[in-house]
């Protein structure tokens, strides 16, 4: 006999009722997003490769490590999604949105892949909520986004995520500070592989996790150093707003992302009880990202929040969270007819707006009620031969224990009176 499969390394199986949190956390992170005008995209799960190469950058570690790409029977060159954003710009600029009501808000939610060395935290298969706001760029945009994901933290009841903010500069003004850079990360002692890096794209240096390379870029010089004077009025005025919005952060002047297409705005979200992997979300504005993947000009901000990450964030923080009961009502069928008038009344139970479920299989009366407690339903219906020969039903409360008989043509009313 060969042996079971099992899930691939570094993905999960998320079964219920486990499973219920991660989608509570999802519709509460998408709640403020609807709120706010925010419409839905679902974009797919794979493509073209070029589209993260040139969106997400040749030199990132997305690219050059992580990507799941390969080459179907048709030739075509495609990469599992490792991100949400270049998939929406590519999306919005294909579907020509920009070319309607500005700016173009939406949000969206699902699957990404990156090939990670697996951790707490760190998966290869992993969720997000995701929001972009495109075709305008106004600080007071910069500032709502990230409201709205401090708002969704709060509304999951997290009281220690801490927003990072900087201000990572622009076509302008990013190329004086890029070579300031390079001419201090040469003189380092790093390895050949980081020293080619530093010629490509040296702010990625910044964001190199061993403590090796970050001891010695802790003198480096920031960004906030070189903003030219449009830059930094658009930094001032995020941080303006965030402090009308009531937002609080923390200045972090060496705070860049892993992706390449941020532009001034950028920011992070972090939580202490996750340990080194701290990130539970993040995002920013990425002015050029249109024109990268071949569309016009078009600015936009965004963000990705975690899912898996905040989860942890809540069990750190402990935070309680009771998952709604899956059913309402549990019908017992005793005998075949029962069986078939029970089936009939479920369905209508749940045609009404009832979460109802049934005893399957022809278990007796005692394994039917053990199957009414494990569902976490508030009341068992039972029925057998001489109920429906009375045309009455046995109506169960399971919490208190209170059995009462109620005729077959008033149990549906019954029934939500007593859920009400």
């Amino acid at each position: 006999m060969s042996a079971a499969f099992r899930a691939p390394k570094g993905t999960f199986d998320l079964l219920p009722p486990e499973s219920e949190l991660w989608l509570h956390v999802r519709e509460v992170m998408a709640a403020p997003l609807r709120r706010a005008g925010y419409g839905y995209v679902e974009t797919p799960v794979f493509e073209e490769t070029a589209l993260f190469e040139r969106g997400v950058g040749e030199s990132t570690d997305v690219v050059t490590k992580e990507m799941y790409s390969f080459v179907t029977r048709g030739d075509d060159h495609v990469t599992l999604r490792p991100e949400g954003t270049a998939g929406v710009v590519r999306a919005t600029v294909q579907h020509r949105l920009h070319a309607g009501q500005l700016p173009v808000k939406l949000w969206y939610a699902g699957s990404f892949f990156r090939y990670e060395r697996p951790q707490a935290g760190r998966y290869r298969h992993f969720s997000q909520v995701g929001a972009e706001a495109l075709g305008v760029d106004d600080p007071a945009l910069d500032a709502e986004i990230v409201s709205l994901a401090v708002h969704a933290y709060a509304d999951l009841g997290l009281r220690q995520v801490q927003l990072m903010l900087n201000s990572l500069g622009d076509a302008v003004c990013r190329p004086v500070y890029r070579e300031q850079l390079q001419a201090f990360l040469r003189a380092l002692d790093l390895d050949e592989e980081t020293r080619r890096r530093v010629e490509i794209n040296p702010l990625r240096v910044l964001d190199d996790k061993r403590p090796e390379v970050q001891a010695q870029v802790s003198g480096a010089p920031v960004v906030g150093e070189f903003l030219c004077d449009a830059c930094r009025d658009h930094y001032d005025a995020v941080r303006r707003h965030l402090g009308d919005l009531g937002v609080q952060w923390v200045e972090a002047p060496r705070l860049v992302r892993g992706l390449d297409y941020y532009t001034r705005t950028t920011f992070e979200f972090t939580h202490d009880g996750l340990g080194a992997q701290s990130a539970v979300g993040g995002g920013g504005r990425y002015d050029g990202l249109s024109e990268d993947v071949g569309g016009p000009p078009m600015p936009g901000v965004g963000w990705a929040l975690g899912v898996d990450r905040t989860v942890l964030a809540m069990r750190a923080e402990g935070v309680r969270w009771a998952a709604a009961s899956r059913c309402d009502v549990f019908a017992v069928p005793l005998g075949d007819e029962a069986k078939s008038r029970l089936l009939v009344l479920v369905d209508d139970l749940r045609r009404q707006g009832v979460a109802a479920d049934l005893a399957f299989g022809d278990r007796g009366l005692k394994g039917a009620m053990k199957a009414a407690d494990r569902s976490g339903a508030r009341l068992a219906l039972v029925v057998g031969d001489r109920d429906l020969e009375a045309g009455a039903a046995q109506l169960k409360d399971l919490v208190t224990g209170d059995q009462v008989q109620v005729p077959l043509d008033a149990i549906v009313t019954t029934i939500k009176e007593r859920l009400t």
